[in-house]
């Protein structure tokens, strides 16, 4: 079972194979995902491909890249699209692990989501 604790970030990263940008950006992701291990040896970080695993994006459409999901637990705190920047990722991050009780995202479909985003972590293992 995946740790659903409220101290667990995940930090996904929905991007796509054929994208430019988030070739580009995935040694950027992983720096950063090095620098917040570091200090935060808890927090979970993946790479999602939203072509291979449209079915865990259904309903929700990304249309622009990089798109990141946090969730601290089962809950959404941040979904939307980033500039491909480590340092956005890094201070998004940091902040999202500085202040757990940030208010959650409401949004049914995000929230649909992070659980099955959960379970698909769950069984990459």
């Amino acid at each position: 079972m995946p740790d659903t604790s409220v101290d667990t970030l995940l930090v996904v990263c929905l991007c796509a194979q054929w994208c430019h940008v988030c070739e580009a950006y995935r040694s950027s992701f992983a720096q950063v995902q090095a620098n917040i291990l570091a200090d935060y040896p808890d927090t979970r970080f993946a790479w999602l491909d939203i072509e291979d695993e449209a079915d865990l994006l259904e309903p929700l459409d990304v249309e622009n890249f990089p798109t990141l999901l946090l969730a601290a637990g089962n809950t959404a705190r941040f979904f939307g699209p980033i500039t491909p920047q480590p340092q956005t990722l890094e201070r998004l991050v940091r902040a999202a692990l500085k202040n757990p009780s940030a208010k959650p995202l409401t949004d049914v479909a995000v929230r649909g989501l992070v659980g099955r985003v959960q379970v698909w972590l769950h069984l990459q293992k």
